[in-house]
């Protein structure tokens, strides 16, 4: 067994969940088994981290540039008949 350090507002959470997940099975549920069921059921799309990705500006004109650079060289493939 391992011990995992996390932040007062993300325990809150996790016991917000067990207090869910507890109403669904009916039955107690540890910590454990909500991380458990979370990582089970929780298939991430894209969309999930909407909002995550913090830039600033030089970083996103840097970036911006790049994809301009890029986007300006490439060329379809032409077809081989």
């Amino acid at each position: 067994m391992a011990t995992v350090k996390v932040s007062a507002e993300t325990y809150e959470e996790l016991n917000r969940l067990a207090g869910k997940l507890r109403v669904r099975l009916k039955r107690p549920v540890s910590i454990d088994e909500v991380l458990g069921t979370v990582m089970k059921d929780r298939s991430l799309s894209p969309a999930d981290f909407a909002g995550t990705l913090s830039l600033d500006d030089d970083e996103a004109e840097a970036i911006s540039k790049e994809l301009n650079l890029f986007w300006s060289k490439w060329q379809p493939r032409r077809s081989s008949s």
